[in-house]
């Protein structure tokens, strides 16, 4: 049987290629999968997430595999898969679900409640119930009928597989923040973070119908290609408050919706800003009218132990809820369940009412062997989504 080579993380800033077994139809506890399929990788993407990971931050053995946003071909069915064929092209949903418990029937795919022995919540790539991450020729992936997503022509798919590689996580992502900031027709948005998950974000805003979506972060790369892309910006580096530079763009120092798309290694405003992890919920609570919707899907942990306090390693954070609370805020945090909105934006990809993504995405795909390379490039700030094409099935 052919190897897998695959993409390990071997401490902070250490990574490596190693060669595995092909994989088995058998979960991380030994249990075997017959429910579950064997993908060939067609694409697997670097995520801010696994940024966090590869600096250390997010709490992560070492020799895990690494890759939650996975693409690939059906190269093996297990005996009671009904629906998936061999052949087949699917997006897998970073959230690993049975689609049996409770969470699941309620379409809350992001917090399953078995597929994760110590919390509820499992996850490719991550220290979230073991289960192997996609950055490397081939995955095992369970439940296959329930979680994964077939494209409907395959030729079709690969046509446009640059933006398809994104329903596995940051597009949906980006779309659940926006949601739940109660973006909609005509709304003003402000949405904090211009990397891959923000600029998806602005494009989901965009797809809601949001009048002035306006994109904040200190990399000047990323937010110049955001603004080429038709969004407003603004540089949270700058001297400037955030709310005299919305109101310079806007008319008016607050907006109606809020996303976050940064999370716990946020920094203050201003240019020798420091640390502060929450930094950017509460400068959403200050520039979010009331009542405020706040769409809140940067990562939080407990565990970062190269946070600046011992509360903020322990995931105590300073949030100005007193101050803000008068404006009836609405915040939803935690994972997107993918599974909730990935067919209809697979649908919009596909009959062409997002083709605006790949101006504002830059994406640039790379094979399995300059990963490493392209992590360290993500983490110096790089304005490009880098997606690893392990078998040479995109560049062909």
């Amino acid at each position: 049987m052919t190897g897998n080579r695959a993409i390990a993380y071997m401490g902070p800033k250490k990574l490596e290629i190693q060669n595995l077994d092909f994989p088995k139809l058998v979960d991380p506890r030994g249990n075997k999968c017959d429910h579950g399929v064997i993908i060939k990788l067609v694409t697997t993407n670097i995520c801010g997430s696994d940024q966090h990971i590869y600096r250390g931050r997010f709490p992560a053995p070492s020799g895990m595999i690494l890759g939650h946003e996975n693409t690939g071909e059906v190269v093996e069915v297990g005996r009671d898969v009904l629906f998936i064929k061999k052949g087949d092209l699917v997006s897998v949903p970073f959230n690993v679900a049975c689609g049996r418990c409770r969470n699941c029937r309620e379409q809350h795919t992001e917090v399953c409640e078995t597929t994760n022995p110590e919390v509820s919540c499992g996850a490719y790539g991550f220290n979230l119930g073991g289960w192997q991450g996609g950055q490397a020729d081939y995955m095992m992936v369970p439940y296959a009928d329930f979680q994964l997503l077939k494209f409907p022509d395959k030729a079709q798919a690969m046509a446009k597989i640059k933006d398809l590689t994104l329903l596995s996580d940051i597009l949906p992502t980006g779309y659940h923040a926006c949601v739940e900031a109660r973006v909609g027709t005509g709304s003003t948005v402000y949405i904090a973070g211009a990397g891959p998950v923000g600029r998806c974000a602005a494009a989901s805003a965009r797809l809601l119908g949001a009048s002035c979506i306006i994109v904040g972060d200190t990399n000047k790369e990323r937010l110049a290609l955001v603004k080429k892309a038709g969004y407003e910006v603004v540089d949270v580096s700058k001297k400037t408050p955030l709310p005299d530079q919305i109101e310079a763009i806007l008319g008016k120092r607050e907006v109606d919706c809020g996303v976050d798309c940064v999370g716990f290694e946020a920094h203050g405003h201003g240019p020798s800003a420091e640390d502060d992890p929450a930094a950017v919920l509460n400068a959403l609570l200050e520039v979010v009218r009331a009542p405020a919707g706040i769409g809140a899907v940067g990562v939080y942990i407990a565990g970062d132990s190269q946070a600046k306090t011992k509360e903020a390693k322990k995931g105590f954070y300073d949030i100005e809820w007193g101050k803000q609370w008068v404006k009836s805020p609405s915040l939803t945090t935690g994972q997107c369940p993918v599974m909730k909105y990935n067919r209809g934006l697979m649908m919009a990809i596909l009959w062409g009412r997002m083709d605006y993504l790949g101006e504002v995405m830059n994406v640039e795909v790379i094979p399995l062997e300059k990963a490493i390379e392209a992590y360290h490039v993500f983490d110096e700030g790089s304005p490009k989504k880098f997606v690893i094409d392990p078998h040479g099935s995109v560049r062909e």
